[in-house]
C-alpha cells in the first residue's frame, strides 16, 4: 500500500528549529520586560526664566557716615600778671682789625730748606729716564741702552744655563718667570720665581743671581731702584 502522508509535509522535520526559534522570541520579549524602566516627568517639565526680571533688580544705596573730626584741645589759660624784665646786660662789640699791612709792617721771612728723603723708588724698566747700564754698555748710545741691557741678559743667561738633572730625568719642561730689582747701587736683589716646578726655579734664580752689578738706573737724575722680570724657557729636545 502507498501511504497517503507526502513526506514533503512532515511536520516534525523542522520541529526542533522552530522550537529554538520560538525560545529565543520569549526570551528576548522576557529581557525587554525586564530592563523596561519608566520616569517620573513632572521633574522634567520646562520653566522658561525670565532674565529681563534679574536686570532691573533694584541695588540699595547706602551712605557712607562722616564722622567729624574731634575738637582740638583748649589753649593754654593766659597768666594773670605780666612781668617785664629790663635787659641790662651789655653787649660788648667785636672789633674786626683789617688785615691789609703797611709797608712798614712786612715782616722778612728766611728761606726754608727742603730736605730730599732718602726713601728708594721703584721705577719700572719701560718709563725710566736712564735705564741701568750692563758692564759692557757704558760707550753705546743712550738711545739704544735697552736694546743692549737686554742682548747682555739673554747672552748671560745662555752661558750660565744648566737643565736639572732631576727634572730631565721626570721629564719636566716648561717657562719660568723670573722678576729682580737692580737697586740703587746697582747689586740684583728680591729675585723670584714663578714656574711649573721647584728645581725650574730654583735654576733660574741661580742664573739671575750670577748676574754682574750694574750702573744704577737713574729717574731725573737720582739713582732708583729698577724692577725687571724675564722669561726662561725650559724644554727638552
Amino acid at each position: 500500500m502507498e501511504p497517503k502522508k507526502n513526506p514533503k509535509a512532515d511536520l516534525s522535520k523542522n520541529s526542533s528549529l522552530y522550537f529554538v526559534i520560538g525560545l529565543t522570541f520569549v526570551l528576548f520579549i522576557s529581557w525587554r520586560a525586564i530592563e523596561y524602566k519608566t520616569y517620573d516627568r513632572s521633574n522634567y517639565d520646562y520653566e522658561a526664566l525670565n532674565v529681563d526680571e534679574d536686570d532691573d533688580e533694584e541695588v540699595p544705596i547706602t551712605e557712607q557716615l562722616k564722622i567729624p573730626p574731634p575738637p582740638p584741645p583748649p589753649p593754654p589759660p593766659a597768666p594773670e600778671i605780666i612781668e617785664v624784665v629790663e635787659d641790662e646786660e651789655e653787649v660788648e662789640e667785636t672789633i674786626i682789625e683789617s688785615t691789609e699791612t703797611d709797608q712798614d709792617d712786612i715782616v722778612e721771612v728766611e728761606e726754608i730748606e727742603v730736605e730730599e728723603f732718602d726713601d728708594d723708588i721703584d721705577v719700572p724698566f719701560a718709563v725710566i729716564e736712564d735705564v741701568p747700564i750692563y758692564p759692557g754698555c757704558e760707550r753705546v748710545a743712550k738711545s739704544k741702552r735697552r736694546e743692549c741691557f737686554q742682548e747682555r741678559i739673554n747672552q748671560h743667561i745662555k752661558k750660565n744655563f744648566r737643565y736639572p738633572e732631576i727634572a730631565q730625568e721626570m721629564g719636566i719642561q716648561g717657562r719660568v718667570y723670573v722678576s729682580f730689582v737692580i737697586s740703587t747701587d746697582g747689586s740684583i736683589i728680591n729675585v723670584r720665581s714663578r714656574g711649573p716646578d721647584k728645581n725650574l726655579e730654583g735654576e733660574a734664580e741661580r742664573i739671575i743671581g750670577r748676574l754682574p752689578r750694574m750702573i744704577p738706573g737713574k729717574q731725573r737724575g737720582r739713582a732708583v731702584r729698577v724692577p725687571f722680570s724675564i722669561p726662561i724657557t725650559f724644554r727638552l729636545q
